[in-house]
């Protein structure tokens, strides 16, 4: 899902407002492509391992076969 225009200026403006010495990006995108960060930031990214029994697919196929 995307975000609307008033939701990037308002996450623009959080951070603005934000007392931090630095912002950790863990978007996707490059955020710095759509919005202005005036502070000192750095991209992360991060993968994700679903443990749980049952799990995400698990649900999914149980629904899916009713």
């Amino acid at each position: 899902m995307g975000y609307g225009e008033q939701q990037m200026k308002d996450l623009q403006a959080t951070i603005e407002r934000a007392d931090v010495d630095s912002v950790i990006v863990g978007t996707p995108i490059d955020l710095s492509r759509v919005i202005q960060i005036d502070k000192p930031f750095t991209r992360v990214t991060y993968e994700l391992d679903d443990y749980s029994d049952p799990n995400l697919g698990k649900l999914v196929q149980q629904a899916l076969q009713g």
